[in-house]
């Protein structure tokens, strides 16, 4: 399963017209998407967050790894599914659409792999900071994906594109700031 799962983040990453192509002519269940595809990516993200913590540091500190990864699962969940649920409104306000939250999750979730990915060698490799420019690469996902995958037009794709990259790039950091402002017992740096 993880196979596949790096094998389509390599493909989205590396050929986002063609992978959006195939991932819109194969209907996902939402549960086989957030079971096979999403869960995994986080949990991934997860471990990398517990393990980059553990042997980066110059003290070996279990407590500072738990909450690293406390931190970084809740706001990549967190991030996630407030991404999707806003895109999910906006749909129907802003683009007269029928809501559609499994295609949303979809969508949030294919395009929000070039940033697990990131986190996960940053959480592994810190000293590699300047890859966060990366995160940018997101936008080209999230306009790839637009026309074929979820229907956009192309007079109205530039918003959606900027509304949509914007939503999935600053939730899980919106998640990450209120943690830190709710529980100051996670911040550890």
């Amino acid at each position: 399963m993880y196979k596949e799962i790096i094998k389509l983040v390599i493909l989205i990453i590396s050929q986002p017209a063609k992978a959006w192509e195939m991932l819109s002519l194969k209907e996902d269940k939402e549960e086989d998407f957030l079971s096979r595809f999403i869960y995994p990516l986080i949990g991934m993200v997860t471990l990398a967050a517990f393990l980059g913590v553990l042997f980066t540091r110059k003290e070996f500190d279990v407590e500072l790894a738990l909450k690293s990864s406390i931190k970084t699962l809740v706001s990549s969940f967190g991030g996630f599914y407030l991404a999707a649920y806003l895109l999910n409104e906006l749909w129907v306000s802003m683009f007269k659409r029928v809501k559609d939250m499994k295609r949303w999750q979809c969508f949030v979730g294919y395009s929000s792999s070039l940033v697990y990915s990131l986190t996960i060698i940053l959480m592994l490799l810190p000293e590699f900071f300047f890859l966060r420019i990366f995160i940018l690469y997101t936008v080209y996902i999230v306009w790839e994906g637009a026309e074929s995958y979820m229907g956009i037009e192309e007079n109205v794709k530039l918003k959606f594109v900027g509304i949509v990259s914007a939503v999935i790039l600053l939730a899980p950091i919106v998640i990450d700031f209120l943690l830190s402002m709710l529980m100051p017992g996670l911040r550890f740096e």
